[in-house]
């Protein structure tokens, strides 16, 4: 039943005649890349950029079609996906409204703003799904929050989640813990490259060269990342396995938790949350 379920979405999304994003930024592009890697035709990918060397770019890396006019994408596109910054997204709105139609599915991507806030801009039922992808998805392996709005049916859901799938991991979850989700999956990639960057200045600091430092630092956190996931253990377990009793591990961890680190890591998550909730005005 579940298998059946699965393909109808995957044929309900070969059946939509063209998705357009409103934006050509990074997380743009990764699902685009995404999209095009699950064989998605690229003559029905639409972009809409005002900047000419963006569109550019996706041309010739893609061979996706574009136009600086929102309006004109709002009126060919069954799926529209909002990729523009949150502090202009009352203006781009506003500037498409006008050719919304309830057979579109809107998809957001915007930081800190609601479904309802979507909503409002076209008839007050549109279908919205949120989204908070994060920028890993632009080697596939993004982690992505999704949430559906009022009037967005489960399959509208699920058809999206099939999207996001296609460039990384997806996890479902209440509206109200998206602020969360920003803070953590959104924003964390940039505090694990600056993990990556203080070990790999640590080495450098006790004598290795800068480029080993920084290949041992890369493969050392996407091999204890991979760890965490491929054995589905908890991350306090594996770290015990390598702090043997008065070694160097357990020494540095000690090092770590007397700095505050785990403390720090928390607050960040939590500022970064915070400062989601002030983009959307809540």
């Amino acid at each position: 039943m579940f298998l059946r379920y699965e393909e109808g979405i995957i044929r309900m999304m070969t059946e939509v005649q063209k998705i357009g994003f409103i934006g050509g930024g990074n997380m743009a592009e990764a699902l685009i890349k995404g999209l095009l890697h699950g064989a998605y035709p690229v003559e029905r990918i639409l972009v809409s950029e005002p900047s000419d060397s963006r569109r550019e770019h996706l041309a010739e890396a893609y061979g996706v079609c574009s136009t600086p006019e929102n309006i004109e994408l709002m009126q060919q596109c069954e799926i529209i996906v909002l990729a523009v910054k949150p502090q202009i997204f009352d203006e781009v709105l506003s500037g498409v409204a006008s050719a919304y139609r309830e057979d579109k599915l809107i998809v957001s991507i915007l930081a800190g703003v609601s479904c309802q806030a979507i909503e409002h801009h076209f008839d007050g039922s549109a279908r919205v799904v949120r989204v908070m992808p994060n920028t890993p998805a632009l080697v596939g392996e993004g982690a992505s929050a999704i949430c559906a709005g009022r009037f967005a049916s489960h399959e509208d859901l699920m058809l999206v989640r099939h999207l996001l799938e296609t460039v990384g991991q997806v996890q479902m979850i209440d509206e109200r813990q998206m602020d969360a989700a920003t803070g953590l999956s959104g924003s964390g990639p940039a505090y694990v490259y600056t993990i990556i960057e203080a070990l790999a200045d640590g080495g450098v600091r006790e004598g290795l060269r800068r480029d080993i430092a920084h290949a041992l630092a890369v493969q050392t956190v996407v091999g204890a990342a991979l760890m965490v996931r491929e054995t589905g253990e908890h991350p306090a377990i594996l770290r015990d396995r390598v702090c043997s009793p008065g070694g160097t591990a357990i020494t540095g961890v000690s090092t770590l938790e007397n700095k505050g680190l785990r403390t720090t890591l928390m607050e960040a998550v939590s500022a970064a949350a915070k400062r989601s909730r002030e983009l959307g005005g809540s």
